[in-house]
């Protein structure tokens, strides 16, 4: 499964019961919304048909087909439609889980253990029942060195699997941790007897075995794949998979350029586009297409988190360690005018890493985050406890001159000093040299004013977009000094943080601590959200810190959309009901090509 875009909604369900008693799901709050014996999630539809084939794009390409590790680039879908999980994340709950591969969960009263049993009929494709030692071998195999880091730093304090039976598996966990039980939902299970036999790092281009819904039917390795449903799949009478999945075929073409792609959609090359352009958005979907309604054009709202998007600062280099430097480049970002200017108004800043969420910080710090930042006083900013830190604007009276005003005073503070070309340099000699590394020519248009405003300041920033291959290697070996990075947030946040700010991944190649973070008091704080007893103590840990993370000015913050932004070719039903926590491509799994325009 693909963890970093999926919702992680964890809690248990269990959490105030003396003993543990097996269920077919599990929650937060001790609420599920559906029963034991429910038919289907409110946001799909048994009036869903299956047939016909569904088109989509991607940008870049692929040269491997396993999406568990970390050289290379799988296909787009390949570990969704192939890979399945213990259990499944409910769309329209915030915290909620239910079996997928197991049939049942319970927590020992301990909250150390989590014993589930397996569905009975369940199968991987090449007809091979999935048993306890599958389990046990998923997690033994994500958790070593061949698969990509990221899965050994989530499912770090689940250690190990007891077969109990073949079809009745233990976890064992290192520590109480409430998220732990659904943590582990969302074990990707491996078929031990095919990576016996096939290498498991290998790069090879060997269609794997999994369980899941669709097959390989073909591909051309880095331009076009295609999926094909499995009519033999194990699970199609599994409520939570009623109304999913109900397109015969499912092809996934590559594009090397965005825009290339759009004028591919508006030829029909490919049924469906998730727009995150807003200069695209505004300007190209338009056209007799359109005027006709052969192409539909719509916004769909959601309550996902917006987590932090912005430029991010590489702290592993020298360059950036000063916060002096980092405040300066910040404060020559003019969102404001890029707002206007660029996105069509469209967009909102964003003004923190949980943005869009109760987890935001505001105002002051409570008595409650108090208790965790004063114990941390002498390795924290004294903004910290003050007003959170929000992004500068340029809407006061100076406007940006003011803005880069104060960038002057800051950078003349850490030492950078005009030389004779105007290029800034500091007491070495060196000069005020960065580079912004894209993975989109749609972001050079953003460069562009920037860059202008940082020459004003002395400062030399190029910015260079490189394909996608590429961009992923040198995002995983740390290879840049500016990124546009992407922290995406859960409504319950937990595991995940440590990857992304903790000190111990770091320097793990492929984790999603590119900002090269190494602070005890962030570490202390990742571990009061990741072993919170409840919501009230979860909030207050997100709080802090958040808190923290603005302070450091890290990132220059970007900005963010609460709806999703998207165009089809009018051959579908959908059902009735939105989801509340989605990704647009996730819900278009649940739609259907309409009976009359099937061939």
């Amino acid at each position: 499964m693909r963890i970093k875009y999926l919702a992680l909604f964890l809690s248990v369900w269990f959490l105030c019961t003396r003993e543990a008693l097996a269920a077919h799901g599990i929650s937060l709050d001790g609420h599920l919304k559906y029963p034991a014996d429910f038919s289907g999630f409110d946001y799909t539809s048994p009036k869903a048909t299956v047939g016909g084939e569904l088109t989509l794009h991607e940008v870049g390409g692929f040269d491997k087909m396993n999406p568990f590790t970390l050289k290379g680039m799988a296909p787009e879908l390949l570990g969704s439609l192939l890979f399945e999980s213990l259990m499944v994340q409910s769309k329209d709950e915030p915290f909620s889980q239910y079996g997928l591969l197991l049939k049942d969960i319970e927590v020992a009263p301990d909250q150390l253990s989590v014993q589930g049993t397996l569905r009975a009929e369940a199968r991987f494709s090449n007809g091979q029942k999935i048993t306890a030692a599958d389990i046990q071998f998923s997690l033994d195999t994500l958790k070593s060195n061949k698969a990509h880091p990221l899965y050994a730093s989530y499912f770090k304090d689940i250690s190990n699997v007891e077969i109990v039976s073949p079809e009745v598996v233990r976890f064992h966990f290192a520590r109480r941790n409430r998220e732990l039980p659904l943590i582990l939902g969302e074990l990707p299970i491996l078929s031990k007897d095919y990576f016996q036999t096939h290498e498991f790092d290998g790069g090879a281009m060997e269609i794997p075995v999994g369980s899941g819904p669709y097959l390989v039917e073909r591909f051309q390795a880095g331009k076009i794949i295609t999926y094909k449903r499995n009519p033999d799949y194990w699970g199609w009478k599994v409520p939570i998979n009623r109304g999913m999945y109900n397109f015969e075929r499912i092809t996934v073409k590559y594009f090397k350029d965005p825009v290339v792609a759009l004028e591919g959609f508006k030829a029909r090359e490919f049924d469906f586009i998730f727009e995150n352009n807003s200069k695209q958005w505004a300007r190209d979907y338009r056209g007799e297409k359109f005027d006709r309604g052969d192409i539909v054009k719509e916004t769909l709202p959601h309550k996902n988190g917006a987590g932090m998007q912005g430029f991010v600062f590489n702290l592993r280099r020298p360059i950036f360690q000063d916060i002096k430097v980092r405040q300066a480049l910040t404060l020559a970002f003019d969102f404001e005018w890029s707002n206007q200017n660029l996105f069509h108004g469209q967009y909102v800043r964003s003004n923190s890493y949980f943005s869009n969420s109760e987890l935001a910080a505001q105002g002051k710090p409570s008595p409650e985050e108090l208790a965790l930042l004063e114990p941390l006083k002498d390795k924290l900013d004294p903004a910290v406890f003050g007003e959170v830190t929000q992004p500068p604007a340029t809407t006061g009276p100076e406007g940006l001159r003011g803005n880069l005003r104060r960038a002057v005073e800051l950078l003349g503070q850490g030492g950078w000093k005009l030389g004779s070309d105007r290029i800034l340099v500091n007491a070495e000699g060196k000069r005020f040299e960065v580079e912004m590394l894209l993975n989109s020519p749609a972001f050079e248009r953003i460069m562009a004013p920037y860059v202008a405003n940082l020459e004003k300041l002395g400062i030399r920033m190029s910015y260079r977009t490189v394909d996608a291959a590429l961009y992923q290697r040198r995002m995983d070996s740390f290879d840049f000094d500016m990124v546009v990075g992407v922290f995406g947030q859960s409504q319950s946040p937990g595991n995940e943080q440590r990857d992304m700010w903790h000190s111990q991944s770091a320097d793990i190649q492929g984790s999603r601590n590119i900002i090269g973070l190494k602070d005890p008091a962030i570490d202390v704080l990742v571990d009061k959200i990741i072993y919170a007893e409840n919501r009230e103590a979860l909030i207050t840990a997100c709080h802090a810190l958040d808190r923290v993370l603005l302070a450091g000015h890290y990132l220059i913050p970007n900005w963010h959309l609460n709806y999703h932004r998207i165009a089809y070719w009018k051959q579908f039903d959908r059902p009735e009901t939105l989801p509340l926590y989605y990704t647009p491509q996730g819900w278009l799994l649940s739609w259907w090509i309409k009976k009359e325009t099937q061939p």
